[in-house]
């Protein structure tokens, strides 16, 4: 998918520790959750990165939306190094990286009408006067597959679909290069998360913005990227275009993930067969 074009994001050994020693303790105490994480995401790219919970993940792009700091190793985005960047996060970086959540709802006030969402959005970054604020609410509502008459509901009055369409839309108007995007789909029917995804696609190939697509779904990521990376214990244990990966994967904690996956292998007994093995390969007897 790189297709000869320069990286829009870079990550290089990537590592991220935390401070575990609590405030009464005389001795600095550090976990690390992100070792030695590299990948590279092109301009239009998906990337999808796949774990299980705790695998440091969500740490990972935390740590690109600059809401993680970085302990070592280097996040480069359009050839500048974000961890050379002052504390407080330049607005353009703002504009050009954003993010979508799991839980929408939690980010908008139940007291405010959702288009209010948009229209701040736009304000804080000095884009438009009222008049055009509005109209451009109301133009990415419409993209998203909303109505201009969505802008005045409350998040109280959407569907979780909808509200997800609202967080797509406050991120999207913004003209990002890229979006991270956590869970985004995972608290959704299934019928909503195909919709979700699809509109994803559609506006991927119209604005040419790219996803970092993080997901503990298998079926998810095989639909959505075009190079998956699977983390284990913040490591990243085997990379490669989606297919190849769902395909004939070499490692033996992916082989282990997949023969899990309900919408590879729907089967109980499939299922605990891997938890065994997944079992073997954490004692270290695979």
């Amino acid at each position: 998918m790189m297709n000869g074009n320069h990286p829009l994001l870079e990550v290089r050994d990537l590592r991220i520790d935390y401070d575990i020693s609590g405030a009464a303790s005389w001795r600095r105490r550090t976990i690390t959750v992100v070792q030695g994480v590299s990948f590279d995401i092109a301009p239009g790219e998906t990337y999808g990165l796949v774990g299980e919970s705790g695998s440091g993940k969500s740490t990972t792009g935390r740590a690109i939306l600059r809401l993680a700091d970085v302990s070592g190793g280097s996040v480069r985005f359009d050839g500048q190094d974000l961890t050379r960047l002052p504390k407080a996060t330049p607005l353009s970086y703002r504009r050009d990286v954003q993010a979508v959540y799991q839980d929408p709802a939690a980010s908008l006030n139940p007291r405010h009408r959702v288009g209010r969402a948009i229209t701040e959005t736009l304000q804080r970054h000095r884009i438009g006067d009222r008049a055009q604020r509005r109209s451009k609410a109301a133009e990415i509502f419409k993209k998203v597959g909303l109505t201009e008459e969505h802008l005045s509901r409350f998040p109280g009055q959407m569907s979780g679909g909808q509200l997800q369409r609202v967080a797509i839309a406050r991120a999207l108007v913004l003209e990002p290069r890229l979006i991270v995007c956590d869970e985004a789909v995972s608290a959704l029917d299934l019928s909503t998360q195909s919709q979700i995804i699809n509109l994803l696609k559609d506006l991927q190939a119209d604005t040419g913005v790219s996803y970092l697509f993080i997901t503990h779904d298998l079926g998810v990521v095989r639909h959505i990227s075009h190079r998956v990376g699977v983390l284990r214990r913040g490591e990243i244990v085997e990379q490669g275009p989606t297919r190849e990966i769902f395909e004939d994967p070499k490692d033996e904690y992916t082989q282990a993930l997949l023969a899990a996956s309900p919408a590879s292998h729907p089967s109980g007994r499939t299922e605990r067969r891997a938890a065994r093995v997944r079992q073997r390969i954490e004692m270290g007897k695979a």
